[in-house]
């Protein structure tokens, strides 16, 4: 999961294509990172560009990377704030909705993805993966810091997500689809130790249990459970086989057998040592 920012091939934005109705906070967030970064460079400009050339030019480049970290902070902050106003006028909830404008559960969704649109798009532009993390908790996912979800797409709500768990390539996480006219939306839970492979696909409702892995190319379907300690493949995702990394007393066997190489090693090392003093000593 290093891969560089600029080859990662999942997806990276919000559910939506930007309503036209609510280009104007989408707009606003552009419009207000981008200020801040304005705002930045004329204090540089100030502090420096009169007296201090060499000043300015040497913390040029380390200035850009703080205009761009701030830009990405100030949206998510704003983005915040508009997201708990919308949210106060109409509070997020599971279901299965119409898929209408008259329908507020499906106005409101569209509402808030296009208010995340942005600050989830420059913060998956960020070359540290750290930043996702941020991203997501600022929006009410619940995740760790642990977590390696910067390399696939993940939902921005009704997802719980435990420790240890890795987002293959590509790997989509959903809470919210669109089948035919309807909208339907349901916390996915992933608890801890899970693997989600390459470019699979984990539908509303899902729920993985610790220790589970979802195979690459896999789907699951909507409100599935995936056991613990198994190995799900296909589309609809089946029972593949037991999860054998972590069986019982496995992760103490292999810490022993570690612990066993490292004092052999050291002896062998002592006696290197010892051989070595002994030359030494009848030269």
């Amino acid at each position: 999961m290093s891969v560089p920012s600029s080859l990662k091939v999942g997806p990276n934005t919000s559910l939506i294509l930007a309503k036209k109705r609510y280009l104007i906070f989408y707009i606003f967030l552009i419009w207000i990172s981008i200020f801040s970064i304005q705002f930045e460079f004329w204090l540089f400009w100030k502090l420096y560009i009169i007296e201090k050339y060499i000043h300015f030019y040497f913390f040029l480049p380390l200035f850009i990377f703080i205009m761009y970290l701030t830009s990405i902070i100030v949206s998510l902050i704003f983005a915040k704030i508009l997201l708990l106003i919308v949210n106060l006028v109409h509070k997020p909830r599971e279901g299965v909705f119409i898929r209408h404008r008259s329908d507020k559960d499906y106005r409101y969704w569209s509402l808030r993805n296009t208010i995340k649109k942005w600050p989830i798009w420059i913060s998956h532009k960020f070359p540290f993966p750290f930043m996702n993390n941020i991203c997501f908790k600022m929006f009410g996912v619940k995740t760790k810091y642990s977590n390696s979800l910067f390399e696939g797409w993940v939902d921005t709500e009704f997802i719980d997500i435990g420790k240890n768990v890795v987002v293959g390539q590509g790997a989509v996480v959903q809470s919210a689809i669109i089948v035919g006219n309807l909208f339907i939306i349901k916390k996915t839970i992933i608890e801890d130790n899970v693997v989600i492979g390459s470019q699979s696909v984990l539908m509303p409702g899902t729920h993985m249990k610790n220790n589970s892995i979802l195979g690459g190319h896999s789907m699951t379907t909507v409100g599935q459970e995936l056991e613990e300690y198994w190995i799900y493949l296909g589309a609809p995702a089946k029972k593949f086989k037991k999860n054998v990394f972590f069986e019982e007393g496995l992760e103490e066997i292999i810490k022993q057998q570690a612990e066993k190489k490292i004092e052999s090693r050291k002896r062998f090392e002592d006696l290197y040592t010892m051989r070595k003093d002994k030359e030494a000593k009848i030269d």
